[in-house]
C-alpha cells in the first residue's frame, strides 16, 4: 500500500540515521518528490550523495534535491523551501529532523554548549517549520503534514542533557501551538518522540557495555531502537491515514518510557 503516493517530502538532517531511514520509508511507500536537507562538510555530501542514488535508482520517477547548510541559520530554510517549490511546484510534508546531542556536565558546561545546541535543535526547527508552513498555507487547500522529530527526552530529565532536553521539549511545545496555528489551512502538526535510538548522535555515549545493555534491559522490548523504527510512525502521520491527527505526540520508545516498576 502507497501510504504517501506521489508525496513531495522535505526533511531535514537526512543524510543519516532516523532522517536518512525516514527518506528510505518514504520513498518505498510512494513519494516521488524529495528534498533532503544535510549539513554540508565532507562527510556529510558523500552519505547524502549515496542516498540521493539510493532513490533514483529505486524508481523511475522520483526525483531528488538536496541542499546544504547549517539549519542555524534561517537562510538555510530558505533555501530548503525555494529549492523544493522551483524543483517540485509544492511541499507536501515536512520532517524537521536535524539536531545534535553534545553529553556534557551540566556545572562545567560552556554557555556555548548551550548556545550551540538550542541554535539548531529548536532555532533551526522554528526556522524550518515556519518557512515551510508559509509555503503550504500559500498552496491551500491543500494543506500539509509537518513532524517535528522531538524525544523521550522532552519528557524525563538527563544528568548530562541539560542543554539537550528543554530542545526536545520545545520542539513538542512547538508542534502542539503549531496545531492550533495552521490547522485552519489545513496543515496538520505532530511530534515523534524517540526513544534510545541506535544512531552516531548517541553511539559515543552508547559505547559503555555496561550502560548500553542497562538501556536495553529498560526496554520492554528488550532491544535499542533502529532508525526505522522511527520512520514508518514518521510515514504514518505524513499519510492519510492520520488525516485528523494533529497537535498530538507519538512516543516510540520500545516501552522504556513506562517500565518504571
Amino acid at each position: 500500500m502507497a501510504l504517501v503516493q506521489n508525496k513531495v517530502v522535505v526533511i531535514t538532517g537526512a543524510s543519516r540515521g532516523i532522517g536518512r531511514s525516514c527518506a528510505q520509508e518514504f520513498a518505498k511507500h510512494g513519494a516521488t518528490g524529495f528534498l533532503l536537507h544535510y549539513y554540508g562538510d565532507a562527510v556529510t555530501e558523500a552519505e547524502i550523495q549515496s542516498l540521493k542514488q539510493e532513490i533514483i535508482d529505486g524508481g523511475s520517477h522520483r526525483k531528488v534535491e538536496i541542499v546544504p547548510g547549517d539549519i542555524a541559520d534561517p537562510k538555510t530554510s530558505t533555501s530548503i523551501v525555494s529549492k523544493a517549490v522551483e524543483a517540485f511546484g509544492r511541499i507536501d510534508v515536512l520532517v524537521s529532523n536535524a539536531g545534535i546531542c553534545p553529553f556534557a556536565e551540566f556545572l562545567t558546561m560552556p554557555h556555548a554548549t548551550w548556545e550551540r545546541t538550542r541554535q539548531v535543535n529548536l532555532d533551526g526547527s522554528f526556522y524550518v517549520t515556519q518557512a515551510v508552513a508559509k509555503q503550504m498555507k500559500a498552496q491551500s487547500p491543500q494543506g500539509g503534514a509537518i513532524i517535528g522529530i522531538a524525544s523521550i527526552s522532552a519528557l524525563v530529565g538527563g544528568e548530562f542533557q541539560v542543554h539537550y532536553t528543554p530542545t526536545k521539549a520545545g520542539i513538542l511545545s512547538m508542534m502542539q501551538s503549531c496545531a492550533v496555528a495552521l490547522g485552519k489551512y489545513g496543515i496538520r502538526a505532530n511530534a515523534v518522540l524517540p526513544g534510545t535510538i541506535a544512531t552516531d548522535i548517541n553511539k559515543e555515549d552508547l559505547s559503555d557495555s555496561v550502560k548500553r545493555e542497562g538501556m536495553i534491559a529498560r526496554t520492554c522490548l528488550g532491544r535499542l531502537g533502529q532508525p526505522d523504527d522511527i520512520a514508518g510512525p514518521v510515514v504514518f502521520l505524513a499519510s492519510d491515514l492520520a488525516k485528523y491527527i494533529t497537535g498530538s505526540s507519538l512516543l516510540v520508545d520500545g516501552g522504556l518510557f513506562v517500565n518504571l516498576q
